[in-house]
């Protein structure tokens, strides 16, 4: 085991966690221990324990501080085109997901049915179907209710087909891309009075 070094708690958990994102990065779920865990960051594992009381805590933890981050590195400008915005959010998903295959499919796979999992991986989509709200050209209450429906099955959408992306690649990342923004554009167009992207597809 490594020297410890002192650090405060805040400071610790932030190890613990950077730790704990690159185990689960590394190998499925079921193989990340708690003990590689302390013998990686250099701390006993009762003081991990303390930070976080199982691997499940810690790996909540760890996919919460993902998802704060996606959604900080994932920005709508209203200047931008749709086909723009789109790309740039989900390009920084999907390097994360590719990164982090394995912590993604634990996510969606082993965790599946686990309530807090579940309410993060909520939480993210809403924020993001209500920032894509934002930018949209909305012209009324109803249009904006029917646009929030089709977005929030979009995105379900591209949840579904990542992570079966990320278990057999099916296709390039770019035609995964491409498949994702273009069922966007087609689900939108018909609720829009002006054609969200008129240049998609530009082939």
């Amino acid at each position: 085991m490594p020297p410890r070094r002192r650090l405060t708690p805040a400071d610790r958990r932030t190890q613990l966690l950077a730790v704990g994102a690159r185990l689960f990065a590394a190998a499925p779920y079921d193989d990340v221990l708690m003990e590689d865990v302390a013998q990686e960051a250099g701390v006993s594992r009762a003081l991990l324990y303390r930070h976080f009381p199982s691997k499940h805590a810690l790996f909540a933890a760890v996919y919460q501080e993902a998802s704060d981050r996606l959604l900080a590195a994932t920005r709508f400008d209203p200047e931008a085109t749709l086909v723009e915005q789109l790309t740039q959010g989900l390009d920084a998903h999907f390097d994360y997901f590719i990164a982090n295959r394995h912590a993604v499919l634990a996510a969606n796979r082993v965790l599946a049915g686990d309530p807090v999992i579940q309410t993060i991986m909520t939480d993210e989509l809403d924020a993001l179907r209500s920032r894509l709200l934002g930018v949209l050209p909305l012209a009324d209450e109803r249009m904006h209710d029917a646009v929030s429906a089709v977005l929030k099955a979009w995105l379900v959408f591209v949840q579904v087909l990542c992570v079966d992306w990320l278990t057999r690649e099916s296709c390039t990342r770019t035609e995964l891309r491409d498949t994702c923004i273009g069922a966007a554009v087609g689900a939108l167009r018909p609720l829009l009075s002006m054609d969200p992207a008129p240049d998609w597809p530009n082939r």
